[in-house]
């Protein structure tokens, strides 16, 4: 089986039921029951992983509801995935952490090189909503409540797991979120032994909303980390 396959074969899979004793209050994102999404996502993944290379593995936090959440791809948005050449006829999304990421990969040389070389995930592969005390529809990270923390590690030991089993270089994982996203999956790592070393990234989001103005650093910091 190529890479591709394999990453379509497990999206397919992903399910709200793998996850057990959610609070009320949370919702689960999976983009992929929605059959378009996993067309199209399907289509993504077809073009750039239809090999059996090796990859270094790329952790997120878990995907957003304007980014992966829309697109079932994490850190790409519509406008980014049009900008590749892939038709999108449903409702639009922005995401700010996938414009840093993708002018990363302009800087790699392009998608072709970039995804030859790296596989982008999340070390949870499923999204999380609660409403705000405004009534809104908010994004939340698998680490902000702890019985959602609780909830859902087995799911993302055995997802990880899974997804190493794609063809990944364990030799050496990034991950995005410097802070908690790092220290949980380095407590994971610790107990699991599933990376020989864990390489923390400052998250785009935080650079594009805090740090913009110094976005070209970051990405040359970024370049520096995926090429040593």
């Amino acid at each position: 089986m190529t890479f591709a396959s394999k990453i379509i074969n497990y999206n397919k899979s992903l399910a709200y039921k793998t996850i057990d004793g959610l609070a009320t209050s949370v919702s689960v994102m999976n983009p992929y029951q929605d059959p378009y999404v996993l067309k199209v996502s399907s289509a993504f993944y077809n073009q750039y992983f239809d090999d059996t290379h090796k990859r270094k593995l790329i952790l997120g936090i878990n995907p957003g509801k304007s980014g992966a959440g829309v697109t079932g791809i994490p850190f790409t948005d519509t406008k980014n995935l049009k900008e590749i050449g892939f038709t999108w006829t449903k409702e639009e999304s922005y995401e700010p952490s996938a414009t840093f990421m993708y002018n990363l990969i302009a800087k790699y040389s392009g998608p072709k090189k970039f995804y030859q070389d790296f596989f982008i995930s999340n070390v949870c592969p499923l999204g999380f909503t609660k409403p705000s005390d405004k009534g809104r529809t908010i994004n939340i990270n698998y680490y902000d409540l702890i019985e959602l923390l609780t909830a859902t590690t087995p799911f993302i030991l055995e997802s990880l797991q899974t997804q190493i089993g794609f063809g990944i270089n364990t030799s050496k994982v990034f991950c995005l979120g410097a802070t908690q996203n790092y220290q949980y999956l380095k407590n994971l790592n610790d107990a699991y032994h599933l990376f020989d070393e864990i390489v923390p990234l400052t998250h785009p989001r935080y650079i594009i909303q805090y740090k913009k103005k110094e976005q070209q650093k970051y990405i040359d910091m970024y370049l520096g980390a995926l090429t040593s």
